[in-house]
């Protein structure tokens, strides 16, 4: 894998609060990286030092293998924090006032607008903008110059469900385009829909990084039961894709390989002679793995 972001001991203080501490991560090309914690755990800190708005009292971070610089920076498209553009003007004119600060041509704002649907709208002022409707401007605004990597600090914070699923899909579809997508967020749910890969942080310090279904551990368990449980168990053990065989009760539960689901299981133990009294799919509790995370 190829990676685009390295992180190596970054720090930052607050006066007597560590924002940060010594916090270090590799993120690769084409992920889509949720940084994950609750409020006040460094998440919008490390956004701004890796944006560089924020100094960094120790430590250092690298883009494409490469100190940041202006240049690179360019690459890299960002919503930190509330969307501010001028009320009174309208989406296109916000919009072309941010491409003469990023040095881009103003035929992209058309293109950006459409991205996130909001060409039908381009001519309607700011200040009549739902929430939602501002966050997407904001990042038609981040998507201008055509950046390899999108920066976004809580994109869905305070969104309805209708405005956090079409941000969702944005981010999705971009991803899908080859962009690279760093997003922190403090909302479980998002997370783990939206990501490929997680970092949980708390206080500053990193607990945990990783694919996302291996951090939160985020995949559906399989409970079968028959009447010879210890031949099930036995015959179990020898499918392919088959893993974590645990005993609860006069149960089992199990995991599958991705691409197996309950239909191909249910038929392997068929073919083998075993017959099910029960398979049923527990989906995992994601808040309880979550919160035990950050304890």
């Amino acid at each position: 894998m190829e990676a685009i972001l390295n992180i190596n001991g970054l720090s930052k203080r607050y006066g007597k609060v560590k924002a940060l501490n010594n916090l270090s991560l590799q993120i690769n090309r084409g992920d889509i990286y949720g940084i994950l914690g609750p409020n006040g755990s460094g998440k919008t800190t490390t956004l701004g030092i890796l944006l560089g708005v924020l100094n960094a009292d120790s430590g250092s971070y690298s883009w494409n293998g490469k100190a940041p610089s202006k240049y690179d920076r360019k690459n890299i498209g960002s919503l930190i924090e509330t969307p501010n553009f001028y009320p009174y003007l309208t989406a296109r004119q916000n919009l072309s006032i941010v491409c003469k600060v990023k040095e881009v041509d103003e035929s992209e704002v058309d293109s950006v607008l459409s991205i996130v649907d909001l060409i039908n709208r381009a001519d309607s002022k700011f200040k009549t903008f739902s929430l939602g409707m501002k966050q997407r401007l904001a990042i038609a605004s981040a998507l201008l110059g055509n950046p390899e990597t999108l920066v976004l600090d809580e994109p869905t914070n305070g969104l309805d469900p209708q405005g956090i699923a079409e941000i969702r899909t944005i981010i999705l579809d971009l991803a899908k385009e080859g962009k690279t997508i760093i997003m922190a967020s403090h909302i479980l749910d998002e997370v783990e829909k939206t990501c490929t890969h997680v970092a949980v942080l708390k206080l500053g310090n990193l607990l945990t990084y990783g694919p996302i279904q291996s951090v939160l551990n985020n995949q559906e368990q399989i409970v079968v039961a028959s009447e010879n449980l210890d031949g099930l168990k036995l015959t179990l053990s020898q499918i392919d894709g088959v893993s974590n065989i645990q005993q609860v009760g006069n149960k089992l539960s199990l995991m599958l390989a991705t691409g197996k689901d309950s239909s191909y299981l249910n038929k392997s133990l068929f073919d083998k002679g075993i017959i099910l009294s029960e398979i049923s799919i527990q989906k995992p509790d994601l808040e309880a793995n979550f919160l035990e995370l950050i304890k």
